[in-house]
């Protein structure tokens, strides 16, 4: 019978090499690319965000209980102030006049080339006429207790703060106002705990002779 001998014949890629550069290698080049882009636009959205327009900050101490607890969370608005000034009423955020690497939390009271009375627990603001008016501070004040018996005149860049919980607060009433300089932002949400998420408008006051 004849003698049947295999031919010689080219030898066939194995499955493996077949695959390579092929549709699945070419879905995941693309699909990995996808993932760069949408990280790269969130970082150029994310960082201005972050860094010129709302900053966080974490509250550190009690001085402004019961209005924010130590351990809140808050988003501070930094744009606002590049188009007006802050206003009486409104949760700040600023560098500390005595350590500048230091950061406050607290209320603004008075506002620049006002004079401030804080005498009998009370709070008067006199206005350049030197008219008087006395703060009513039971929207945000748990206790009307105002410790203190001073008489200041900001200057034209000052603003006198004070924090919410009087008795347990160095504010202006230790260290003087606060030049519009070391003003960072405003407080305009506290973003947690997550039971007490809420936002900040500014108060509007009901003022007495």
């Amino acid at each position: 019978m004849p003698d049947f001998k295999e031919k010689n014949m080219p030898a066939r890629p194995s499955l493996a090499k077949q695959n390579l550069g092929g549709p699945d290698r070419q879905e995941a080049k693309a699909f990995f690319w996808e993932v760069i882009k949408v990280v790269a636009i969130c970082l150029a959205i994310i960082i201005p965000v972050r860094y010129y327009l709302f900053q966080p900050f974490f509250v550190k101490g009690a001085s402004m209980e019961p209005s924010f607890n130590d351990g809140d969370y808050v988003l501070i608005d930094e744009l606002s102030y590049n188009f007006r000034d802050p206003q009486r009423g409104e949760v700040i955020i600023f560098r500390s006049p005595q350590d500048h690497s230091q950061f406050f939390i607290k209320r603004v009271i008075g506002l620049p080339g006002e004079q401030i009375e804080i005498k009998n627990n009370k709070v008067a603001v006199f206005n350049e006429e030197n008219e008087e008016f006395v703060l009513d501070e039971s929207a945000y004040l748990s206790q009307t207790q105002t410790l203190g018996n001073l008489r200041v005149q900001l200057e034209q860049d000052e603003y006198f703060v004070l924090g919410d919980n009087r008795l347990h607060s160095s504010d202006s009433r230790l260290w003087g106002g606060v030049k519009r300089k070391l003003i960072t932002g405003r407080v305009f949400l506290r973003a947690w705990p997550l039971d007490k998420i809420a936002k900040f408008e500014q108060i509007e006051y009901s003022l007495t002779q």
